[in-house]
């Protein structure tokens, strides 16, 4: 299973991995990642969507931002979405991690922690007084490592649908 995800190549060591903003022409390997992320939570989300969220991460002056992770050959291996938000705690901008994903075969070999340390490193460039993300409470795996990169807060999510 974790060689099919990857094209049927084992993955490379981390020497030889890189994170960089993701562009224009990375479309076509962010999509299955994010519908893979999708799959993961059972969500269902229309290509217009898709491709409405990948249009402002690559935008220069958009509101969302999002690094990929490759390997030597130009596989994406994985994928982080961020933005950046004002806050009444802090004159400084808070940076949310929106969404983190991937591909099987490169689970627990890093790319989690390389993206989540890429956002890290843009909320530092930006002044941010801190990284905030939520997740599934039935994401174990993810959890993990979330507590060896991050504090879990005492705080509990809520939210509501506008009616229309």
């Amino acid at each position: 299973y974790g060689h099919a995800a990857s094209g049927g190549k084992s993955i490379s060591p981390r020497c030889c991995m890189s994170s960089r903003p993701l562009k224009d022409v990375d479309y076509d390997h962010w999509k299955p990642l994010w519908d893979g992320y999708l799959t993961f939570y059972e969500a269902d989300l229309s290509d217009e969507i898709a491709r409405s969220t990948f249009a402002r991460i690559i935008d220069p002056r958009g509101d969302l931002h999002g690094f990929g992770w490759f390997d030597n050959d130009g596989a994406m291996l994985g994928m982080v979405t961020y933005l950046f938000h004002p806050t009444t705690w802090d004159t400084r901008y808070r940076c949310y991690l929106n969404d983190l994903f991937t591909v099987p075969a490169a689970r627990g070999k890093g790319v989690a922690r390389a993206l989540i340390e890429a956002v890290y490193d843009a909320a530092t460039d930006a002044g941010s007084d801190q990284v905030y993300w939520t997740t599934q409470e039935f994401n174990y795996a993810g959890r993990m490592l979330y507590d060896r990169v991050g504090t879990k807060t005492p705080f509990i999510k809520y939210n509501k649908v506008p009616d229309t």
